[in-house]
């Protein structure tokens, strides 16, 4: 079973059964998996959703279910890299004072609206689904558009766009990552979130570590 938070409009098919929507924090997570027999919970969820990992290393301990999370390895900054590292959404918005610039927002459209506390700047915005109203900044363009991006498109649309400034998550992994190297490229300055805190569990970085991973418990009778 494929669980999705619900926030992309209209998903990827997939080869499994889905469902859409939370399932009533830890608790409601615990008694779904136990209602289901579930043996094996897998948290691929983003790295930066830290409150549902949580629930999910909580409530798979609770159901008796063996827990792992499958995430992508953190970017690391390299030669030419020119990052500000901050923890948080209000770090990144804080780090944004100043003259006005033209910023590329790399978020998604979830923090957009705390960005309207720096007016003074002008953003690219790049959603994967257009937003059903527009977005609470008074200078913005906005890409609809859905990744995994290239360099070559990536560097084309901040040259069209005129950025000065690319604020960005450490998503990790490849398919988010033309971005950063975009920005290397040109000698762009990145606005670098840092990851939250995650649980201590099983991590993986493949599929093929989460497959192995079953495979072995199931051997064991797990």
């Amino acid at each position: 079973m494929l669980s999705y938070a619900g926030r992309t409009d209209s998903p990827r098919p997939q080869p499994v059964p889905v469902r859409v929507g939370g399932f009533g924090g830890v608790a409601g997570l615990a008694a779904y998996l136990k209602k289901e027999a579930v043996t094996h919970l897998i948290d691929a969820t983003h790295p930066f959703a830290a409150t549902m990992s949580a629930y999910a290393a909580e409530a798979a301990q609770q159901a008796g279910a063996a827990h792992m999370m499958l995430t992508r390895p953190a970017w690391e900054a390299g030669e030419g890299d020119r990052w500000t590292h901050v923890a948080d959404i209000a770090g990144a918005v804080a780090a944004l004072a100043g003259e006005p610039r033209r910023v590329m927002l790399a978020l998604g459209r979830m923090h957009v609206a705390a960005f309207a506390a720096q007016p003074q700047h002008h953003y690219l915005l790049r959603f994967v689904d257009a937003p059903d109203e527009p977005p609470a900044l008074p200078r913005h363009d906005l890409v609809v558009d859905r990744g995994p991006f290239t360099l070559e498109g990536d560097l084309a649309l901040m040259r069209a766009q005129r950025i000065d400034l690319i604020v960005a998550k450490n998503a990790g992994g490849e398919g988010a990552r033309a971005k950063i190297d975009a920005a290397r490229a040109i000698g762009l300055p990145v606005i670098m979130i840092d990851r939250p805190a995650l649980p201590r569990t099983q991590v993986a970085h493949s599929i093929g570590e989460v497959l192995a991973w079953i495979d072995h418990s199931a051997q064991r009778g797990v």
